[in-house]
């Protein structure tokens, strides 16, 4: 099943997952987390396929982060470390956890550094029963690759993630998990086009604009 994702979608909320691969969180100079480091984009950050990213004045370190997203299918709460995941899993997606790098160290928390308008673009589709555990993430800007690793090479997989998640914040239908993203984060600019491409989604692909555009 494919569900496209418009700009009407509305998640309840968006958690993303940092640090989940150990060659990103050396390149940031952070330690592996020993447990899941969560933390919030705002839903209104949202857009979908084709829209334009907008860098913000207050930035000048935007950076991509190419991740896979879990979309939730029903109410999520309290799983156990053995529950099954499948009934609890709507799709997956591709989602770009776009970050003011220089805000984020600034602030120290992530809030303000993820959550600019359009600094979460997903889609461009929900695609069902596809196989999590070992599959391309890839961010490619202007064509040339940035980002490329599988999800087997999580610290935490995305079966861990959802019951994690689950039993700290109740998980509500259409709301994403971001996954976690790869090393090679790297800084956008005006006039760029980034694209991430996971195995057996599709391309997520969007503009690049100065905010005075």
């Amino acid at each position: 099943m494919i569900e496209v994702i418009g700009s009407d979608y509305c998640p309840s909320k968006i958690v993303c997952v940092g640090r989940n691969y150990i060659d990103h969180a050396k390149e940031l100079g952070n330690e592996v987390p020993t447990a899941p480091l969560l933390f919030l984009k705002a839903p209104s950050s949202f857009v979908p396929d084709g829209k334009a990213i907008v860098l913000p004045e207050q930035s000048s370190q935007v950076e991509h982060e190419a991740e896979l997203g879990i979309v939730i299918a029903k109410q999520c709460k309290g799983l156990a470390d053995d529950a099954d995941i499948t009934e609890y899993i709507k799709g997956l997606t591709c989602v770009n956890d776009v970050t003011a790098r220089d805000v984020q160290r600034n602030d120290v928390q992530f809030t303000r550094g993820k959550s600019f308008d359009t600094f979460c673009p997903i889609g461009p589709h929900i695609v069902a029963d596809l196989d999590l555990t070992d599959i391309s993430v890839v961010c490619r800007v202007n064509g040339e690759i940035r980002q490329s690793g599988r999800t087997s090479q999580m610290v935490f997989s995305p079966a861990y993630l959802i019951r994690y998640i689950s039993r700290q914040m109740t998980l509500m239908p259409g709301d994403v998990i971001a996954t976690g993203t790869p090393a090679g984060v790297s800084k956008l600019s005006a006039g760029d086009i980034c694209e991430v491409e996971i195995e057996g989604i599709g391309i997520l692909s969007n503009p690049i604009i100065a905010a005075k555009d």
